[in-house]
């Protein structure tokens, strides 16, 4: 016998419109969950069966500040450290790069080894692309830096920044300022 109140509740729309191809193709998905130390969230999604169209994005259910958080990675136990992350916020990654909000950015719960991970795919991306040597060289040299990271051999600092505060580093070692407004 199974306690389905131990599973939070899902709440999903089929055959919807699509923003995209316009096609009634797209699922819209909503579901509310507890962060450990961050507290709860609701988790929305847009998937499209038709052009593949996705947005995804979290809201803190409790009102909260425009906050900024930073923290130092030095060694392989911190890639562990939880981070819920909206698509407002920015993720700044020092003398690597950048994850910027937009139109496209998504939400989501990860770890610091999944921030640094969604970073090195975007890098191997100009790589492979880029007809310019010197965006290749670059490349080359910021992923070199984004393995030792990961390999707990190379420190680096993270900054997460959310103008609506929906975003956070869940960890002793983050330090948290309110984030000025610009």
């Amino acid at each position: 016998m199974t306690n389905n109140d131990s599973m939070p509740e899902m709440e999903i729309l089929e055959g919807q419109k699509c923003p995209m191809c316009g096609q009634n193709t797209l699922t819209l998905t909503e579901a509310e969950r507890d962060v450990p130390f961050f507290g709860e969230i609701a988790l929305f999604s847009m998937d499209c069966s038709n052009c593949n169209y996705h947005k995804a994005d979290i809201e803190s259910l409790s009102e909260r500040e425009p906050t900024k958080y930073t923290i130092e990675i030095d060694g392989e136990e911190d890639l562990k450290i939880r981070v819920v992350k909206s698509s407002f916020a920015t993720v700044k990654i020092a003398h690597v790069g950048s994850i910027e909000p937009g139109e496209a950015a998504n939400g989501y719960v990860t770890n610091i080894e999944g921030i640094l991970n969604r970073m090195k795919h975007q890098v191997e991306s100009i790589r492979d692309n880029s007809d310019e040597s010197e965006d290749v060289k670059k490349a080359k040299n910021i992923l070199k830096k984004l393995t030792k990271v990961l390999w707990g051999q190379e420190k680096l600092r993270i900054t997460l920044e959310d103008p609506t505060g929906n975003s956070a580093i869940i960890s002793d070692k983050a330090e948290m300022t309110k984030l000025k407004k610009k």
